[in-house]
């Protein structure tokens, strides 16, 4: 069987050949730890910012699974280098001798097969962010006000430095908050009458205010904040609520965030899509070089023409070869027939 894509190799392309996998090598292992850098500063954006986003987003497993495919390629990149780098000296390439080829298993399977599907996540799950943070800060802005009640009494800190950090108000807006109650309940007098209409008012028996909380003010401004009666005309003569001059955060935390995280993502995804190359042209090259040592046992500069190769033979004589071999292995062995006997002769009747 003829081997898949040979390729000859006399002594000057084969020193070639190493060296410029030591070189390729490297730079695999600088744009893996690249990635690895990218992978875990996002995985750290998204451990200050989970509260924000929806429990059932998938967006977190991007990171995830970008830092084991990046510390794969960084092994790979590693071993290329050591490999090339040995491959120039026969007394230290034996010692590789005996596990690149597994290595190159290994790395092919596992370290491709990460990468190819980090790259899917980097495409297909930015598209998710966008309804896991507006489900995300819903609930946010909603549990604003439980300060008392366990599991949510860091929402308001939480939510007060997310618009502070990143100069934003509400999830869209600031007239967000309008539609919730922000205002803690220990704060509220019941015996107040204003109050209790305030709450009546709603069909949910909520306090509703056309007001903002502190952190969506701009403490930039030379001019007062307004954080009440934003949609009352004549409660601020001066101000007019239809214009952006209410010294509040124009942008909403959703939009904010999303660009945030998007942008990101995108910078990981371009990490991933140059290291996806180099990893290939390593493997390539380190099998090409393994096969072509193999032929000379493992001295580089023997004088001579060698060939290299990706497989030792054809791939459909292979997976023929392979399908005949676990198809007889299946097939269940003839059982011996036994040999019928002869019936035995009947005695002739005497005359």
């Amino acid at each position: 069987m003829e081997p898949v894509l040979p390729l000859v190799l006399p002594l000057r392309l084969r020193i070639r050949l190493a060296q410029g996998l030591w070189l390729v090598s490297w730079l695999l292992a600088l744009a893996s730890g690249l990635t690895l850098l990218c992978s875990g500063h996002l995985l750290v954006q998204l451990w200050h910012l989970g509260t924000f986003l929806a429990p059932s987003c998938p967006f977190s497993a991007l990171p995830k699974v970008a830092l084991a495919a990046g510390t794969l390629a960084l092994g790979t990149g590693l071993v290329g280098a050591g490999a090339s780098r040995a491959s120039l000296d026969a007394a230290r390439y034996p010692p590789w001798r005996a596990v690149l080829g597994p290595l190159l298993v290994a790395g092919t399977a596992g370290g491709g097969g990460l990468l190819v599907l980090a790259l899917g996540l980097a495409l297909g799950l930015p598209g998710s962010l966008a309804a896991g943070l507006e489900e995300g800060l819903g609930a946010a802005l909603a549990h604003y006000k439980d300060t008392e009640v366990p599991g949510h009494c860091h929402a308001k800190r939480l939510m007060d430095e997310l618009q502070l950090r990143h100069h934003c108000c509400g999830r869209h807006g600031y007239k967000d908050w309008f539609g919730v109650q922000w205002v803690s309940s220990r704060y509220l007098d019941p015996s107040d009458q204003d109050v209790v209409d305030q709450i009546q008012s709603n069909v949910e028996g909520l306090y509703l205010t056309d007001g903002v909380p502190f952190s969506c003010c701009n403490p930039h401004s030379p001019r007062p904040c307004l954080q009440s009666r934003l949609s009352d005309p004549h409660a601020h003569p001066l101000f007019d609520p239809r214009q952006p001059n209410l010294n509040l955060w124009a942008q909403g935390c959703h939009g904010v965030l999303l660009g945030h995280l998007q942008g990101l993502a995108s910078m990981l995804g371009s990490m991933l899509a140059v290291t996806f190359p180099l990893q290939a042209l390593v493997l390539v090259g380190l099998r090409y070089l393994q096969t072509a040592l193999e032929a000379v046992g493992g001295v580089i500069d023997e004088e001579g023409e060698t060939q290299g190769y990706l497989f030792p033979g054809g791939l459909k004589d292979m997976l023929r070869t392979a399908w005949l071999q676990g198809g007889a292995a299946h097939r269940p062995a003839p059982e011996e027939v036994p040999q019928e006997e002869a019936p035995p002769k009947e005695g002739l009747p005497e005359a």
